[in-house]
């Protein structure tokens, strides 16, 4: 099967989203990834035999029930509020009970070790500045981490959110790594649109889009003046080789830009 890298997916009648699977033209991610929209008072269950689990609310307001978990959280759209994720181990079933019309995110990878569920809430992921200053000051965004290797050693997965300013760059100076990244987009317009950098390809990201970064390509990605634009970044560590703060890498044709003057 031929590899894509680039995605514009359609929710189905049941209100599924399907990016990354296993065996779909995605496969390269060893992630299953995909989002989930419910109507209030619908409840969705998920539990799997050998993956791990972790659910992102994107907007509205819902009932997480899991291994002694039973809170709720609200969300007003990515944009304007942080993050709650839960996180699981594999064997454990959980329960998304929704209160309002919801939006959310269900990442997942194969993981063999037993961990305590954990519900991340924004203030375990706060938003902090990058590159404020840097590159003509049009790379600045907003960033997040909801765990990695640091905060979460016994995951297979890493999961994060990126806010770029309106017009900004974010993924710069371009830069690779080894293991493959998912990044999946939001604007905070329905006609917002960027471009998204995937190796030496370029495509047309739009609300809802996605983009599948085998280990090694190189990734920016931009946002059209007047538009913010949100990107919910997946990583699976390798074997061996696990994601970390520190493995990004950023391409030595660019170093230069960091002493530039503008």
């Amino acid at each position: 099967m031929i590899q894509k890298k680039f995605g514009y997916p359609q929710f189905d009648e049941n209100g599924e989203e399907i990016l990354s699977t296993y065996d779909n033209e995605y496969s390269d991610m060893l992630m299953d990834v995909r989002v989930y929209r419910m109507k209030e008072n619908e409840t969705r269950c998920f539990c799997s035999e050998n993956e791990e689990t972790a659910i992102l609310l994107l907007s509205g307001r819902i009932a997480y029930n899991c291994d002694g978990i039973n809170e709720e959280a609200y969300r007003k759209d990515v944009f304007t509020d942080g993050p709650y994720a839960l996180h699981y181990a594999k064997k454990k079933q959980a329960e998304v009970k929704a209160i309002s019309d919801c939006e959310f995110l269900v990442q997942r990878t194969k993981n063999d070790n037993d961990f305590e569920t954990k519900l991340y809430t924004p203030a375990d992921a706060p938003w902090s500045y990058s590159c404020v200053g840097k590159f003509g000051n049009v790379a600045k965004r907003r960033v997040n981490t909801i765990f990695d290797k640091d905060i979460a050693p016994w995951s297979n997965m890493v999961l994060g959110e990126v806010l770029n300013d309106r017009g900004n760059w974010s993924g710069y100076l371009p830069h690779r790594h080894p293991q493959p990244e998912l990044y999946y987009f939001k604007f905070d317009r329905p006609e917002g649109f960027g471009a998204s950098f995937n190796g030496d390809d370029v495509y047309k990201i739009v609300d809802n889009s996605f983009s599948a970064i085998s280990g090694g390509n190189l990734h920016p990605q931009s946002a059209a003046p007047g538009f913010q634009l949100y990107t919910c970044w997946m990583i699976r560590h390798l074997e061996g080789d696990p994601w970390l703060q520190s493995t990004r890498n950023e391409d030595e044709a660019y170093l230069w830009l960091h002493d530039a003057q503008f």
